[in-house]
């Protein structure tokens, strides 16, 4: 028979009150480890890949942003929808930690400390990885605000394909038709993978993407799962 002195973090009122940590932290831990990817093969591709470097980098990122705009001016939203993500992510990463200043204070070449020093000479035999990494981290932001703008079409094919799913449920109701937990379990499995993994192959792609024809298209993807997951649904509750 289990205590009623039960400890605060085993009870109900803690799991609520402690459920958006977790949340967040989660959110913050799958960022860190994106950002850190996106780094990892940027820094492959300027370095080791591109012949044009980084500047190639910036260039993807150029590009990028101008569709960005040109899709929120679309979606009847100004440039900010796309570059307030990008900055904020900037803002986070370098600005926030005092990499940003720390850059800017090497490169007016005034006088420095001792430490100052060493760390000019550190930061200075790095700073080509810093700067790409910069540069990535503003792409990835980029990326994401875009993403986000084609949030709606996945909710209305999603919705769509749902809907669907639950009519052919319906029927199999009424005329007794088979219901497979198989199929159930795997459409809802290749949804996350659709979502998931093509999501962050979208953020990471060292290259340009066709965001009208990637994202659409696997919108479509995930909605047809949909409506296959949730006909397949258990015939009763």
């Amino acid at each position: 028979m289990s205590s009623r002195n039960a400890a605060f973090h085993d009870g109900a009122l803690a799991g609520v009150l402690l459920s958006p940590l977790k949340l967040v932290f989660s959110l913050a831990l799958g960022l860190a480890a994106l950002l850190l990817c996106a780094w990892i093969l940027d820094w492959v591709f300027v370095f080791k890949v591109w012949p044009q470097g980084i500047d190639q980098l910036r260039e993807l990122m150029a590009r990028d942003l101008e569709q960005g705009v040109a899709l929120a001016k679309q979606q009847g939203a100004g440039p900010g929808a796309i570059t307030a993500p990008a900055n904020a992510l900037y803002s986070i990463v370098f600005e926030a930690t005092g990499i940003h200043d720390m850059g800017t204070q090497f490169a007016n070449g005034s006088a420095l400390s001792i430490p100052d020093t060493i760390m000019r000479r550190s930061y200075v035999s790095h700073r080509a990885g810093i700067e790409a990494a910069m540069v990535g981290t503003q792409l990835l932001g980029v990326r994401a605000a875009i993403l986000a703008r084609f949030a709606p079409l996945l909710l209305l094919l999603y919705a769509v394909g749902a809907t669907d799913g639950f009519a052919q449920r319906a029927i199999r109701r009424a005329c007794g038709g088979r219901e497979s937990a198989g199929l159930y379990h795997r459409a809802k499995y290749l949804q996350v993978a659709v979502l998931g993994l093509g999501g962050v192959g979208l953020l990471l792609w060292p290259g340009p993407v066709r965001w009208e024809l990637c994202v659409p298209l696997g919108a479509v993807l995930a909605g047809g799962l949909a409506s296959v997951q949730w006909a397949f649904y258990k015939k009763h509750m």
